[in-house]
């Protein structure tokens, strides 16, 4: 395993850095293996890894406790532990004590390494200082309740620039960050964003570095082409991470990893990382795949309706086209609402991509074979804002 300074912090962290968003599940109602998830865990951390991300509502609140299961034997004390605060659920200060304390019995630990507050927006930023939550989060400091704090972030540059400037104390942030969202947007602040918080002597945690898997499933034909043509030996899921590591400002790349497969890949890639390692014929090839995939998005998907019928009544094929021109539109915000707009006329209730039930018979059909179970749940939260 690779090591890299965090930020102003005298601590090295692990390249790669555990998400548990994406555990494995059991099943069509999506329950977490319990089993697998603790063996994921567990290799990651026996392997070299040394940071851990949580969330109070990843895998509808049972992550946390997973975590916590997977953390006994010895394991809490090799890692630092990241978990977040859902100011979205603060309606009133005293909320924020009872969240916690919930985190903290779940977790079966008695401090957060590492504390964010969760998906920061400008709406959000505004609800902090109203509840007073940087001062709540201070006194847990000074108690040896939590060690760092900072934020996830999901706005642009100017709105994180307001943030980082608008309170000294934040130690590290975490953002959005691939090869292909690399401009300010209402998601990510872009290389800016990365190169600011840098500056000021912060840790810089990047998630969706493949984002969310879009950069590691079966291309289009013409980046597939690319690729093809390229001088990359590398797969896809590796050039994408190995894009992240590349670049001194980035501490850790945080994957939101789904079988013990990618686990395995995953470390093996962070062992092979380091700045300066992509060579100037590969960082070429890149910046040439990232404009084929803004021109003609990420889902190979053919439209060949093998998918079809679906038991759930889905229309896959349909709802595949729309997500893949939500992002050919990343850079233009009202051509995503206008697509929304699209989503909620022409894909109605009976067929949306919320009514799958991760049967796996689409995949099996899949001459392409496309996850689209993790596609559909994708382009659930991408069309409707859930």
């Amino acid at each position: 395993m690779k090591y890299r300074r965090f930020g102003k912090l005298n601590w090295n962290v692990s390249a790669l850095g555990f998400g548990a968003m994406r555990l494995p599940t059991t099943g069509t109602d999506r329950t977490i293996d319990e089993a697998e998830s603790i063996r994921m865990i567990r290799y990651a951390i026996d392997n070299g890894v040394n940071y851990l991300d949580t969330a109070y509502h990843y895998g509808e609140g049972r992550s946390e406790i997973i975590v916590g299961k997977a953390l006994k034997d010895g394991y809490r004390e090799k890692i630092r532990l990241a978990t977040k605060m859902p100011i979205r659920e603060v309606n009133i200060p005293q909320d924020l004590d009872k969240i916690f304390d919930d985190q903290l019995m779940k977790l079966q630990t008695d401090q957060i390494d590492f504390y964010l507050f969760h998906g920061l927006r400008k709406e959000s930023w505004l609800k902090i200082k109203e509840i007073n939550a940087i001062a709540w989060a201070e006194k847990k400091i000074a108690e040896g309740r939590i060690g760092h704090l900072g934020f996830s972030f999901h706005d642009t540059f100017e709105v994180l620039k307001e943030i980082l400037d608008g309170y000294q104390g934040w130690e590290f942030f975490q953002m959005q960050y691939n090869y292909v969202d690399t401009e300010s947007s209402s998601r990510t602040p872009g290389v800016k964003g990365l190169k600011y918080a840098a500056q000021k002597g912060l840790g810089v945690v990047v998630m969706e570095p493949v984002q969310g898997g879009n950069l590691a499933v079966k291309p289009p034909k013409e980046v597939e082409t690319l690729l093809g043509k390229s001088k990359i030996d590398r797969g896809p899921a590796d050039l994408a991470l190995q894009w992240v590591w590349n670049q001194p400002e980035v501490s850790l790349a945080l994957s939101g990893m789904s079988n013990m497969n990618q686990v395995v890949e995953n470390v093996a890639s962070a062992d092979r990382s380091g700045p300066g390692v992509l060579t100037g014929d590969e960082l070429k090839s890149i910046s040439n795949i990232r404009d084929a995939f803004l021109n003609h998005g990420f889902i190979g998907c053919t439209a060949c309706r093998y998918c079809q019928p679906c038991a759930q009544g889905v229309t896959i094929p349909e709802i595949l086209a729309l997500y893949n021109d939500y992002y050919k539109n990343q850079d233009d915000s009202l051509g995503q609402q206008e697509i929304r707009k699209q989503y909620e006329e022409i894909i109605d209730a009976v067929t949306g991509a919320d009514k799958c039930i991760r049967c796996g018979q689409c995949e099996d059909a899949c001459p392409q074979n496309l996850p689209i179970r993790n596609l559909l749940s994708r382009a659930n939260m991408s069309l409707t804002q859930k």
